[in-house]
């Protein structure tokens, strides 16, 4: 098939080894790749119509090589944010630069805990600026191996790993992200349509809980503003969203083959030796001259009703600063800070998120003593 047919003169006298030869089959092929591209076409502009019917619209993507961008340009006496998702949300850096005189660099992260970033940067002997840090006990106090503690992991592994090729392909990815909106591997990948099967939970095979689905924009400072249609009063994908939080924020019940004292022996010796290594970090920042302030940002209905019964204030909050000793602001304190009402329960609306950091920067300053 693929091979000369060898003549008669070759067959009878031999010759050369036959020639390898690829035979093109006659074909329309001109008529065939305009036909292929038209419905490449079509079907990829069906799908983004589709998408964004759906609610979706043109964003970054959250990953670590866009957290790595950001973490490239600390330098030693920059102003950091990290954290969890409500300071990804509820800072506006304009607000932050007009009030502290300085832009800061945005490493909040959604889903993940504070501790590796707050690790990379105490070990960092360059570093010696200002650390903005959110608290929200259930994912400062995650365990190893957790979600929380791998997605982190991951931001500040990319940051020390990254190879050029991933390096050249965030920045051939981002302005596709910003004009795309089916480009959403958390939401739209076939993954992670197939992890939204409502599979029930079975004897000896607990179903995790879902994440909420995309409700933000994001530029390329990895500032997150709260899509407007979830802030609406009444949204429904607000109201979804609720519904979402409370299942993620319920701690898994203990295992069956751990009795149940051992276990919960095991999780308080894990939040104290916490509370340890965030007390010998900070103490490594302060040291070269650096500042640690923590913040608790606004939660509002059924998950603060949940926050505050399954990790209350009196043994999280109040531990960290007394072992810290840095300063703490609790925006329940304040009453110019607790006013405002998260729509999905967990984060501030865009417009409010300027108006809360405007708030707080003076809170800031005089934690800070600047």
């Amino acid at each position: 098939m693929f091979f000369r047919k060898p003549s008669r003169e070759e067959q009878i006298h031999g010759g050369p080894p036959l020639e390898f030869e690829r035979p093109i089959p006659p074909a329309p092929w001109r008529g065939i790749a305009v036909v292929v591209t038209i419905v490449v076409i079509a079907a990829t502009t069906a799908w983004e119509l589709y998408c964004r019917s759906l609610g979706y619209a043109p964003t970054l993507n959250d990953d670590e090589d866009l957290w790595t961008q950001r973490r490239r340009i600390v330098a030693p006496e920059s102003i950091v944010i990290i954290g969890d998702s409500r300071a990804w949300f509820d800072v506006d850096l304009d607000e932050f630069q007009k009030g502290l005189g300085k832009r800061p660099i945005q490493l909040a992260m959604a889903g993940s805990t504070v501790w590796p970033a707050l690790a990379d940067l105490a070990d960092d002997k360059n570093f010696h600026g200002t650390i903005i840090c959110s608290v929200v006990p259930f994912l400062f106090f995650a365990p190893p191996g957790s979600p929380p503690m791998e997605r982190a992991e991951k931001g500040v592994k990319r940051f020390h790993n990254q190879t050029p090729a991933q390096r050249v392909s965030e920045y051939l990815a981002m302005p596709l992200e910003e004009h795309v909106a089916f480009l959403k591997p958390d939401d739209l990948s076939l993954e992670a349509l197939l992890n939204q099967l409502p599979i029930p939970n079975r004897p000896g095979a607990l179903v995790p809980p879902r994440f909420p689905p995309y409700f933000q924009t994001e530029d390329r400072e990895r500032r997150a503003r709260m899509w407007e249609k979830c802030a609406e009063p009444g949204s429904e994908l607000a109201k979804k969203i609720q519904q979402i939080w409370l299942p993620l924020f319920t701690p898994p019940p203990p295992p069956t083959y751990v009795p149940k004292d051992v276990f919960f022996a095991q999780m308080n010796e894990g939040i104290q030796k916490r509370f340890a290594d965030v007390t010998a970090a900070i103490e490594k920042i302060r040291s070269r001259g650096g500042k640690v302030v923590f913040v608790r940002f606004p939660n509002s209905g059924g998950l603060k009703e949940l926050e505050d019964r399954i990790t209350p204030r009196e043994k999280t909050w109040d531990p960290l600063l007394k072992m810290t000793g840095a300063p703490g602001i609790y925006y329940s304190d304040f009453p110019e800070l607790s006013g405002f009402n998260c729509p999905e329960w967990s984060h501030l609306s865009a417009g409010d998120s300027v108006e809360f950091s405007k708030r707080l920067v003076p809170h800031l300053r005089a934690a800070l003593k600047m």
